[in-house]
């Protein structure tokens, strides 16, 4: 169920049975010479949509642009800073609160966004407001996304190149597949940590194109394996979160 799509008396009848939401979170950032900006919040949007569409939950509009900093020195890449992020989504989030909705799933695509996605929910739960998680699809599926490729990447990889083969190929560079490979890394490069430090901050510390792993590998049959299988474990876990009592989901008292 999509919320921007219904009425207001819909929603109203959806608030009265249901108290779970799904919040697609992505990024407009670069994703190397072959794939679109918009990579991170397509993923993540088509991914809440078809949860949705399969569980009759309600999916939000999706927050596009994200903590994408570390990906600045390249072309278009949009970001806000990381305290404006979590506020801005701890307010969408209390939007949501404000109709009845008490479980939130943030259905994320872009590994920027991970630790504040988590920060915003800790927030809700200490308060009593609402329990929101964190999912992120390729670590609902990791036995998959290694079965398929042999040198996969972090960002711009061969699974993220995969899925969008798959939702929009006409926006793939396919001439671009060899170019991303050749020109970026493998992950963890060997300067990349330093006696136990983390010694990089941007992407291009690590990779001159900004981008990991075989692009030349994937494909929109793989795309769509992967696709399916994350999106089955998201509805599973909508169906788990609907199911928990909400005291069970608040914080254990001091003891």
């Amino acid at each position: 169920m999509e919320l921007a799509a219904k009425t207001w008396p819909d929603l109203g009848a959806y608030f009265d049975e249901e108290s779970l939401a799904l919040v697609p979170l992505g990024s407009t950032e670069q994703h190397g010479p072959h794939l679109p900006e918009g990579t991170d919040h397509l993923i993540a949007e088509a991914l809440a949509r078809e949860a949705a569409d399969r569980t009759g939950y309600l999916c939000t509009p999706t927050v596009n642009v994200g903590v994408s900093v570390h990906h600045r020195q390249f072309h278009g890449t949009m970001w806000v800073d990381a305290p404006v992020f979590r506020d801005y989504v701890e307010s969408l989030a209390r939007n949501l609160t404000y109709h009845g909705i008490d479980r939130i799933v943030f259905v994320n695509a872009h590994g920027g966004n991970v630790e504040h996605l988590r920060e915003v929910g800790r927030r809700l739960r200490d308060v009593g407001d609402a329990y929101a998680i964190e999912w992120m699809w390729d670590e609902s599926i990791p036995t998959l996304v290694s079965e398929l490729f042999e040198q996969n990447g972090p960002h711009g990889g061969p699974k993220e190149t995969a899925m969008i083969q798959h939702l929009a190929g006409d926006l793939v560079r396919g001439d671009r597949l060899a170019e991303a490979h050749e020109g970026g890394a493998t992950f963890p490069t060997d300067d990349s940590h330093q006696n136990g430090a983390r010694t990089f901050y941007d992407a291009i510390d690590n990779s001159p194109n900004g981008v990991f792993g075989d692009q030349t590998d994937a494909t929109a049959e793989k795309g769509e394996q992967l696709f399916e299988a994350a999106t089955e474990q998201l509805c599973e876990l909508c169906e788990w979160l609907a199911e928990r009592e909400f005291d069970d989901l608040m914080a254990e008292p001091h003891v």
